[in-house]
């Protein structure tokens, strides 16, 4: 079976997704399950990921609602405020839900360099092993080294690292990136989605070579039972198709044997996120 452990929904606004700029026209427009259901069947995949876009809890409400109404939707990554007082009162409120898988926050867009190092944010994170729920890592490349220090706080928490940290691919820089997210990989509970990278390098001048590195890197770092196909549709569309970015990474792993191409392209999104 074929998961794409990544991708969202929206329906566009230019307040609320004000960092779809100019030179991402093409996704200013709603992205529903309608459109996604029929790109999947077209391209063999067989179930999705509904991955968080805006930080609020109607939005997670809504892709769990969704979810529910679609059977290609498997789990829903969602958002809740873990820096919040309350958080456990809003974990009980969706325990009941199997469809939420994990919880992620655009760590990202954080103007405070170590504020995945805030005693109230690991102590929300603290909390989500005992409600079965993964977290899901939203970082830039210069962020790996303090990630690292919070993973270390929650070694029994299962990590997923989304767009394999967002190196700087456009800038044909490596090394740093390489050495810390092999560092992080030395983490077993940490696992890694490859997704996300033709839209770190140029969007129309990109190769597939150039992407070759950071295929080779992840693949030594994480393993075969670490990773996880990821489309991050619609966003890839400023840069490729769907199937052109599925295909580029069957290609990367297809020296690997049947099992281990298999695990990648969907049985590892099955066991971390309990499809």
């Amino acid at each position: 079976m074929i998961i794409d452990s990544h991708h969202h929904f929206w329906k566009y606004d230019p307040i609320e997704y004000d960092w779809i700029d100019d030179s991402m026209k093409v996704i200013r427009k709603d992205f529903l399950p309608e459109s996604l259901e029929l790109t999947i069947r077209e391209a063999g995949v067989d179930g999705v990921i509904s991955v968080q876009a805006r930080q609020s809890v109607e939005e997670t409400s809504w892709l769990l609602e969704m979810a529910r109404q679609n059977k290609f939707i498997k789990g829903v990554v969602g958002w809740l405020p873990l820096i919040n007082d309350d958080i456990e009162v809003e974990l009980e409120k969706y325990s009941g839900n199997k469809l939420l898988k994990g919880l992620r926050h655009v760590i990202q867009g954080e103007p405070d360099p170590k504020f995945m190092l805030r005693k109230d944010f690991n102590s929300g994170v603290s909390l989500l092993k005992k409600y079965s729920l993964a977290y899901d890592i939203l970082i830039v490349e210069r962020q790996l080294p303090n990630m690292i220090r919070f993973v270390d706080q929650h070694p029994d928490q299962v990590f997923v690292l989304d767009h394999i940290a967002k190196p700087l691919i456009a800038k044909h820089e490596l090394s740093l990136w390489k050495e810390n997210i092999q560092e992080l990989a030395r983490r077993e509970n940490v696992s890694c989605k490859i997704s996300g990278m033709v839209t770190e390098a140029d969007f129309n001048s990109w190769t597939p070579q150039q992407l070759q590195p950071y295929f080779v890197v992840v693949l030594e770092a994480f393993g075969a039972d670490r990773l996880l196909f990821g489309s991050d549709w619609p966003v890839c569309l400023v840069a490729t198709s769907y199937k052109n970015w599925m295909e580029l990474v069957q290609k990367n792993i297809s020296e690997l044997s049947k099992i281990e191409q298999a695990k990648i392209m969907g049985e590892n999104a099955i066991r971390l996120y309990r499809l």
